[in-house]
């Protein structure tokens, strides 16, 4: 079985524990927090977690290499489920956000699936990889929910318990499934050294740019479909079914594309579908900008899903294809604690900004950010000799 093959099906197993703690943290909580304002905490704990978790995992991955680390984090999935099913069971909010955080955790490991698919395959078909595993993003969005869903009454005493237990075992079998992986260390340069320090990293113009593609890319997306909901059901009063249909049309939109973006970026560049998914997410503003019906909620997200596709995919085939050497676990570490730190940022700020700007201009917001990601996309990226290839080197 190829490394591929077995990211995408882990990518399936082990993408459901965020996603069980955003469809029921809120009903949850709602049982369980001494304050109904506290409702958000346990999905904002999550994307704490994993902002906070992206450094460790990328040093445990360097420490230990790829399967064991990602094990691990599969293990730490595991735990976060055991976690959420006691806390049910005890009425205990503090263990529920507690167990929430570990799903951040978690998914801190899960997110570097998408760096060993790159590191499994030659540079020119590492962009095909990278979107091969975030296919696997449906499979989790679908098939984990609806198991969660399922077996939510198992336990007629506390509704849900049944819910984290399945979504335990779908990270044992996601361990399990991740015990085919094929190492990836041989295939660079070794030494004695760590490669280059973050400071001469943080300092190379490519890393810089692939970091503020991601970070857009995931902030821009998160900060408003985070404020879509809200929207939806408090200003312009849409019903549940047309809030559901939006929101499962945005998330295919977000992962279908991964079917054909790796080989556009093969054959046109990271640089050309960066700014191509930067006029998507901007065009989506736009969209929503002109219109509330739920028509124009679901054109919109449907392109802001799109558009995170492409500049996301390309950020990440960048950092990917150009840190191949010991210092790619430093980059990526950095890499994702930037993105999602900015991720957890935003979502924080989305229900304030929607409540007090409106949607139409909650969506404009986005525009200078986004042209700021067209200008620097359109500069032309540093040559590959400034990029650290070779262990303890740093740029000639």
């Amino acid at each position: 079985m190829s490394n591929v093959l077995v990211l995408l099906l882990a990518q399936v197993l082990t993408g459901s524990g965020l996603t069980a703690v955003v469809l029921f943290g809120g009903i949850l909580s709602a049982e369980l927090s001494p304050n109904p304002a506290w409702a958000t905490a346990p999905v904002s704990l999550a994307v704490v977690g994993m902002a906070l978790s992206t450094l460790p995992a990328s040093l445990v991955m360097r420490l230990t290499g790829r399967r064991r680390g990602l094990i691990a984090g599969a293990s730490v999935g595991i735990l976060a489920s055991l976690v959420c099913t006691y806390a049910i069971a005890q009425t205990s909010f503090v263990l529920f956000c507690f167990g929430s955080l570990l799903f951040g955790t978690a998914t801190a490991f899960t997110v570097q699936y998408r760096f060993v698919a790159a590191e499994s395959v030659p540079a020119e078909r590492a962009s095909r990889a990278i979107s091969y595993v975030l296919l696997g993003g449906i499979g989790s969005a679908l098939i984990g929910p609806q198991a969660a869903m399922a077996a939510r009454a198992w336990w007629v005493q506390h509704e849900y318990a049944g819910s984290f237990v399945v979504v335990g075992l779908m990270y044992a079998l996601g361990a399990l499934v991740l015990r085919k992986l094929r190492p990836t260390e041989s295939k660079t340069i070794t030494s004695s050294s760590d490669g280059p320090p973050v400071r001469a990293l943080i300092r190379d113009p490519l890393l810089r740019k692939a970091v503020i593609a991601g970070a857009v890319a995931f902030g821009t997306m998160s900060f408003i479909m985070t404020a879509a909901p809200v929207s939806m059901h408090s200003i312009h009063h849409h019903s549940a079914e047309a809030i559901t249909w939006t929101i499962q049309s945005h998330i295919l939109a977000m992962y279908l594309p991964s079917l054909f973006s790796g080989q556009l970026i093969a054959r046109f560049g990271e640089r050309a579908m960066m700014i191509v998914g930067s006029l998507l997410l901007a065009a989506s503003a736009l969209v929503s900008f002109v219109g509330h019906d739920v028509s124009h909620y679901g054109i919109g997200l449907v392109l802001l899903g799109a558009g995170w596709n492409l500049l996301f995919t390309a950020a990440t085939a960048l950092l990917a294809t150009h840190y191949t050497g010991p210092e790619r676990h430093r980059a990526q570490g950095i890499n994702d604690f930037v993105v999602f730190s900015s991720q957890a940022c935003v979502s924080l700020l989305a229900g304030l900004a929607v409540t007090r700007l409106g949607w139409e201009w909650t969506n404009l917001s986005v525009l200078p950010l986004l042209a700021v990601m067209i200008w620097i996309a359109c500069r032309k990226l540093p040559s590959p000799a400034h990029v650290y290839r070779v262990e303890g080197l740093a740029d000639k």
